[in-house]
């Protein structure tokens, strides 16, 4: 007889195959992007065919991204990937978070740190940059150059901040993003040292609780109005994003390991369960890759 698919004890961690073999107990699907659909080169093998799969037999699809982008300019990247526009319903991104909080801090000068790339998450808001020595507050999207810089070439610049009491917006509170086979440093690596030296950080996307309303939101929305309250699953890579965020906000989750996420190397299944039981995470499976 098949387990219980609940939030388990690490002792009864259940692998499976493919989502189909627990969808029936689902009606909406919260489904990370880098490390789940994409690589942020190409599409993983089955995650566009198991999203079209889900959306066909049970229910709608909320896209929860830590991208610290609107989610506006997301369908455009995705399109790019490949990634069909009837395998998913909605998008949330960090972005979206993060430029509520970047509102509460304005008119304050804010001193940035992160690509230019990021540029899209100010549009539209009054943000006066000016330099670290002006600054009232610090917006970091991430790394200037997640590839070539190493975290702690912060330290010192960032000590100083704290010194300051400068509070600090996070807009991705990833660590680090898999992309194409390359470790890619994020702005969490940053706010981990800043909230080291005793700096106050704020938070736009998983694991944080803001970003999960804003995930329940669109899934109402895309349910529709008079629908008994969805049964939910996320499905993600991240450890301390994804599984802790669904476990934060009671919602069941799935940690999808192998090709093009976080724990490609993760096929010893007691290391894993010993992992998630010694950090008190919970996941109601675990699969390799999200397939069908």
């Amino acid at each position: 007889m098949a387990r219980a698919l609940t939030l388990c004890a690490m002792a009864d961690i259940r692998f499976i195959d493919g989502l189909s073999e627990i969808a029936d107990q689902y009606d909406a699907l919260i489904c990370d992007a880098w490390g789940v659909i994409h690589n942020g080169k190409a599409l993983l093998p089955g995650a566009a065919a198991a999203m079209q799969r889900f959306r066909e037999t049970r229910g709608p699809i909320v896209i929860l991204t830590n991208a610290p982008k609107p989610s506006g300019v997301i369908p455009a990247q995705l399109d790019r990937l490949g990634l069909p526009r009837d395998a998913w319903d909605a998008i949330v991104t960090s972005g979206d978070s993060t430029r509520a909080e970047i509102e509460r801090f304005l008119p304050a000068p804010a001193w940035r740190v992160g690509p230019s790339f990021d540029d899209p998450l100010f549009e539209g808001l009054p943000v006066n940059f000016v330099a670290f020595e002006d600054a009232a507050f610090i917006i970091c999207t991430g790394l200037n150059d997640g590839f070539t810089e190493e975290p702690d070439q912060y330290r010192g610049v960032l000590r100083a901040a704290a010194g300051r009491d400068l509070p600090m917006i996070c807009a991705n509170p990833d660590l680090q993003v898999n992309w194409g086979g390359r470790l890619m440093w994020c702005a969490g690596a940053l706010a981990q040292i800043y909230e080291s030296f005793g700096g106050e950080v704020v938070y736009g996307g998983k694991p944080f609780p803001a970003i999960y309303r804003l995930a329940r939101a669109a899934v109402d929305k895309a349910v529709g109005p008079g629908a008994s309250p969805p049964r939910l699953l996320a499905v993600g890579d991240g450890l301390h994003t994804d599984i802790a965020g669904a476990n934060k906000a009671g919602i069941d989750a799935v940690l999808v390991v192998g090709a093009g996420g976080l724990h490609e190397g993760a096929s010893d299944r007691r290391a894993l369960t010993n992992k998630l039981a010694g950090e008190d995470l919970r996941v109601s499976a675990v699969m390799e890759g999200l397939t069908w």
